[in-house]
C-alpha cells in the first residue's frame, strides 16, 4: 500500500488521566526507576530525556475496565539484562507481577500500576528469530517465561538500582476496541500501519516498519461497548511519531476523506479511532531505531 507509515515510525508518549497524582509518581519514579521531565500542566515522566508517560491528574475520574481504552501501555527495555534487573527490583519491592509471557518474538512481565493501569515489560528478540508461519506471515505465540532464567541474566553483574535503563522507551500500545474491524481499517487505511497478526477473530496486531506491532487492539473486555464518557480516568491519547512533514500530512488527508476530525494537541494532532481511542500524531526527524 502506498499509505505506509515510514518505517522509523515509533510510539512516543502515552497520556493518562489519573485520580491519584502522588501515588502515581511514586510508582513510576519510586518503583520503576522513570525520572521527572519538565511539562506543562502535567507530569511528565521518562528515560533518558526522552518522556514515556504524560500524567494529568483528574480526582473526580471514574474508571471503565469494560468499555474501549488502555489494555496496556508496553515498555521497551533495550536488552535481557535490562529487563531482568527490572524484576529483581519489582521482586525486591514485594509488587506482584500479573503474567510472564514468552511471545517469541519477545518476552515480557505484566503488571498494573495503582490505578489498573496495564503495564507490559519487555525486550524484543533479533527479527532474525521470530517466529514465522509456513506462508512466512508473522506467528507470535504466548507461551510461560522462565523467571529463574531471566534473573540468571544478572548473576555476578548485580549493582544497586539507579532506575530504569536511560535507552527505555514505549515499544508499543494494546488497546481495547469496541469493533476490531472498524479499528483494524482506522489504523490501517487511515493512519497506515501495516497488519501483521491477527489473533482469532478478537485481536489484531499493527505496526511500521515490519516491528511485530506498535498497536494492538482487541475486544476481549468490550466488544460492542460505547466510548469512555469524558470523566474517564485511563487513556488519554497515546503518540505516534511519524518520520518527515509530509507523511504527518498524507495522514491528515486520509483522516479527512474518512471524515474524521483532527484537533490541534502541542505540535501534533489528535484523531480518535472509531472506538474513541486518542491517538496523537506528530511529525519528528528521521532518526534511526532499534525494534
Amino acid at each position: 500500500m502506498d499509505q505506509l507509515l515510514p518505517t522509523e515510525t515509533h510510539i512516543g508518549a502515552v497520556a493518562l488521566i489519573v485520580r491519584d497524582l502522588t501515588k502515581l509518581r511514586r510508582f513510576y519514579e519510586g518503583l520503576l526507576g522513570l525520572q521527572a521531565l519538565d511539562g506543562q500542566g502535567e507530569v511528565v515522566l521518562g528515560a533518558g530525556g526522552a518522556p514515556l508517560f504524560r500524567l494529568i491528574e483528574a480526582p473526580d475520574a471514574r474508571a471503565y475496565p469494560d468499555r474501549p481504552g488502555l489494555y496496556h501501555t508496553a515498555v521497551l527495555l533495550p536488552s535481557r539484562f535490562a529487563l531482568a534487573r527490572v524484576l529483581y527490583q519489582l521482586a525486591e519491592r514485594g509488587y506482584r507481577l500479573q503474567g510472564a509471557s514468552d511471545h517469541g518474538v519477545s518476552e515480557a512481565l505484566y503488571l498494573a500500576d495503582p490505578e489498573g493501569n496495564g503495564i507490559e515489560l519487555y525486550r524484543d528478540r533479533s527479527r532474525e528469530e521470530w517466529p514465522r508461519e509456513p506462508d512466512g506471515k508473522l506467528g507470535m505465540v504466548t507461551a510461560p517465561l522462565n523467571l529463574d532464567q531471566l534473573i540468571f541474566e544478572l548473576k555476578g553483574k548485580l549493582e544497586p538500582w539507579t532506575g530504569i535503563d536511560p535507552q527505555t522507551r514505549i515499544g508499543h500500545v494494546h488497546l481495547q476496541v469496541s469493533d476490531l474491524t472498524a479499528a483494524e481499517q482506522f489504523y490501517t487505511r487511515v493512519i497506515g500501519l501495516d497488519l501483521q497478526q491477527r489473533y482469532g477473530g478478537q485481536a489484531a496486531f499493527l505496526s511500521a516498519g515490519g516491528y511485530h506491532h506498535h498497536v494492538g487492539i482487541n475486544t476481549w473486555q468490550s466488544q460492542g461497548a460505547p466510548p469512555r464518557p469524558s470523566d474517564a480516568a485511563g487513556l488519554c491519547y497515546f503518540e505516534l511519531l511519524i518520520p518527515g512533514a509530509d507523511a504527518l500530512a498524507a495522514v491528515l488527508a486520509r483522516a479527512r476523506q474518512a471524515g474524521i476530525d483532527s484537533e490541534g494537541c502541542g505540535d501534533g494532532w489528535l484523531l480518535r479511532d472509531p472506538s474513541g481511542n486518542g491517538v496523537v500524531v506528530r511529525a519528528v526527524a528521521n532518526q534511526s531505531r532499534g525494534g
